[in-house]
């Protein structure tokens, strides 16, 4: 396989079925939070098990470069390999890789000494407060890998190799899932265990591409050592600085959840959202994969000025998206009472206040894979800094501000639905935004050149 894969007209169907490798692969990912939150509520109690969700957010923060660098990569990138550059690809690529290995080394120096410290800000008491720093620098140690991880995602479809993607993740959430049973569940290592399977599963998804792409491959693309085009990776940099924005707002949404949730329902209420949070995770993932089997050919059409086959993908994405929504809509109801119990047998009140907030948030299915889309497709087509504002509106603005302001109102109450409202404003500022940039980037008109923005 390779940039022909991308280039090639896709029926819905077809479309569908070639997104499915990087859907799978991201929510594997997302069970490593899943599994480790499962375990540490079973076989460590409700403190560790909240401990865990109030640093689990200031580490997806930490994150965030690997997802930048990731989704504001593929885009160049594919971007040249529509325009036949596949040499300054493979140059482009290997800068990526550089640039997001060293800021993840430079994190973990620049915070791991500090997580007694982060854990008070992010509302840990006394109690929880040993537990998140166990968890919490054990994690960070590995924030190298989570970055290379979570860069290397968009580029398996990018280069042709979804189903490598897919596997290699696969092998990462096995080996975490094992491990989780081992360190947690026979040995009783708690939080720090728990931490510890995270980032060996981490490891084997950041190292494992990276050695692949090293080595002579059959993918569209290779690392080729180069000299640093610091123009191109400012150009990454701003086209994935909406990833960026929605990562950092969605670790900020957590944290300012986390301290209502503290000041309404103490450790309960931290905990029930930590188990809602990893049914967003998986549900969410879904969507970011869907998004990452997409964007490749939407940067590629648009490399290409393809404008019929732009029209194209944005009218079966959405379709794709809608139909999703309404089916995780479903399941999200269906499931809050069997997942309570999963994760909260043993403490009848957080059982209840988990299946009562689940039935709210469940409505944020309906609009939220057409939210993330937008800023995903803005990305694709080079426009990261209107993809930004839409993340940070989205999170921010949005549910942070709604979640708060419900809560004066409603108490408790107001934190779910606050989110609720957030999504349901977000998605009128998606579709006005989607239809005014139309005729810059051609899929508002016939067949012809697309409006092209400056590299």
């Amino acid at each position: 396989m390779g940039s022909s894969d991308i280039s090639e007209h896709l029926s819905l169907p077809r479309l569908f079925r070639a997104c499915i490798s990087p859907i799978l692969m991201m929510i594997a990912i997302s069970v490593y939070s899943v599994v480790d939150g499962f375990f540490v509520s079973n076989f460590a109690g409700n403190i560790a098990f909240a401990a865990v969700n109030i640093v689990w957010p200031f580490v997806m923060l930490c994150g965030t470069i690997g997802f930048m660098m990731g989704t504001g990569g593929t885009a160049l990138v594919a971007k040249r390999m529509g325009e036949k550059k596949t040499e300054e690809a493979n140059c482009l690529f290997f800068n990526c890789v550089v640039v997001t290995a060293s800021i993840g080394i430079l994190t973990t120096l620049a915070t791991v000494f500090f997580m007694p410290g982060i854990a008070r800000m992010l509302g840990a008491n006394e109690e929880m407060l040993p537990y998140c720093v166990d968890y919490g620098r054990i994690m960070i140690c590995g924030i190298t890998f989570f970055n290379l991880q979570n860069m290397f995602q968009p580029f398996f479809p990018a280069s042709g190799k979804p189903h490598l993607g897919f596997f290699i993740t696969i092998g990462a959430g096995v080996a975490n899932i094992v491990l989780d049973g081992i360190f947690v569940g026979a040995c009783g290592l708690g939080c720090a265990g728990a931490a510890w399977a995270t980032i060996i599963g981490q490891a084997i998804g950041g190292v494992l591409p990276l050695v692949y792409y090293a080595c002579k491959n059959k993918s569209a693309l290779r690392l080729v050592p180069s000299k640093m085009d610091w123009k191109s990776l400012g150009k990454m940099g701003s086209n994935g600085f909406s990833e960026f924005v929605s990562q950092v707002s969605v670790s900020a949404v957590s944290m300012v959840m986390n301290v209502l949730l503290m000041k309404y329902y103490q450790e309960n209420g931290v905990s029930a959202y930590g188990i809602i949070a990893y049914v967003w995770l998986v549900f969410a993932s879904g969507f970011i994969g869907l998004c990452m089997g997409i964007a490749p050919r939407i940067s590629y059409a648009y490399g290409e000025k393809n404008t019929t086959e732009l029209c194209s993908l944005l009218k079966n994405a959405l379709i794709l998206l809608g139909i999703c929504g309404i089916v995780q809509f479903i399941l999200a109801e269906a499931l809050a009472v069997p997942i309570s119990y999963a994760y909260a047998s043993y403490d009848e009140s957080l059982r209840q206040l988990t299946v009562h907030a689940s039935i709210i948030y469940s409505i944020i299915y309906l609009f939220l894979g057409f939210n993330m889309f937008a800023s995903s497709f803005f990305t694709a087509l080079n426009n990261g800094w209107l993809s930004a504002a839409i993340s940070f509106v989205r999170l921010v603005l949005f549910e942070c501000l709604s979640s708060y302001l419900c809560s004066l109102f409603l108490g408790g109450e107001g934190i779910w639905w606050g989110v609720v409202i957030g999504e349901a404003l977000s998605i009128v500022l998606v579709f006005v935004l989607i239809f005014a940039f139309g005729r810059k980037y051609g899929y508002r008109k016939s067949p012809g050149e697309i409006g092209r923005t400056s590299d």
